[in-house]
């Protein structure tokens, strides 16, 4: 709860993932004490939906339940809506899959003391305690995203800061001026897309190293159908789609042209992402190879 006068809130999107939430959600809102919990479940099914209900009833969170699944970004922005309409000024955006312990929640909000166009993000780790996230490039040549730690073997190849939308701090101040998530991207890329128009609109991203939270990859995303490592067909798929999204947002035509030319290399390295024995199992990668760069191609050729 805060003790000095500023509302703040939780805001996590659930999709088919109340036993996340149970393990997750309820640890970090335990440890972190915030004074509002928005949980907006997309919905899957309705048993899965009366588990959310059930939940929320007993943690005392304030439950929004869309007709329709609004994707990531479009929940997020109907979260921190419901968020400011009970006097929320600052916002933690949790996955699911995603807890933090102890004073981290504390350390992760002193990152926007007297800067509030800032956008913060914690140090992420693996369950087993290995870095997931702490920082992340884009790269302006290929499209491609890189850790930090890669910078020193890219020659000083230009990129674009960004922070994963699997934990954020920001407040009012910054949302007002970013306008909040760009709903067309519906899953992956909104947390790039956002990151460079908060640096447009004249904030600045900070990883704040102290504060730490833990992830379970894939969590969220996993085919049932297929090996651990698998992802599923719509992570593969929007993954494909959305990177060029992104290029028309934000690069000039010359870049749009580079990022297009490289649509077949990039569709393969997502596809690749979850291994290649899932290639002789199933066709979902196949299918979301085909899609993802069709569709690519067609948002660049609008452009």
């Amino acid at each position: 709860m805060s003790t000095d006068g500023d509302v703040w809130a939780i805001v996590v999107v659930n999709y088919g993932s109340s036993a996340l939430l149970a393990a997750n959600l309820v640890a970090t809102a335990a440890a972190a004490d915030p004074d509002v919990v928005v949980v907006v479940d997309n919905p899957t099914t309705g048993a899965e939906r009366e588990r959310v209900r059930e939940l929320a009833e007993r943690e005392q969170w304030v439950l929004v339940e869309p007709t329709a699944n609004t994707g990531f970004g479009g929940g997020v922005n109907l979260g921190v809506a419901t968020a400011i309409e009970r006097g929320a000024t600052g916002f933690l955006l949790l996955n699911p899959d995603a807890r933090m312990q102890g004073n981290a929640v504390s350390v992760l909000r002193e990152g926007t003391v007297g800067a509030p166009l800032t956008l913060c993000a914690p140090r992420i780790v693996t369950p087993a305690g290995t870095v997931w996230f702490a920082g992340a490039d884009v790269s302006l040549v290929d499209g491609r995203t890189r850790g930090h730690t890669k910078r020193a073997t890219r020659g000083g190849e230009e990129a674009w800061d960004w922070l994963t939308g699997a934990c954020l701090w920001l407040t009012s101040t910054l949302w007002e001026a970013t306008g909040g998530f760009d709903e067309e991207y519906f899953l992956y890329w909104e947390d790039v897309d956002f990151s460079r128009r908060v640096v447009l609109a004249g904030g600045s991203l900070r990883l704040v190293d102290d504060a730490v939270a833990v992830h379970d990859e894939g969590a969220t995303h996993r085919s049932r159908r297929q090996s651990d490592r698998s992802k599923s067909e719509t992570y593969y798929y929007f993954n494909i789609r959305n990177r060029m999204l992104f290029a028309t947002r934000f690069l000039d035509d010359e870049g749009v042209r580079r990022w297009r030319a490289q649509v077949a290399t990039s569709a393969r390295e997502v596809i690749l992402r979850g291994g290649r024995a899932q290639l002789l199992r199933s066709l979902a990668p196949w299918r979301a190879y085909v899609r993802g760069s069709r569709d690519a191609r067609r948002i660049a050729d609008a452009r």
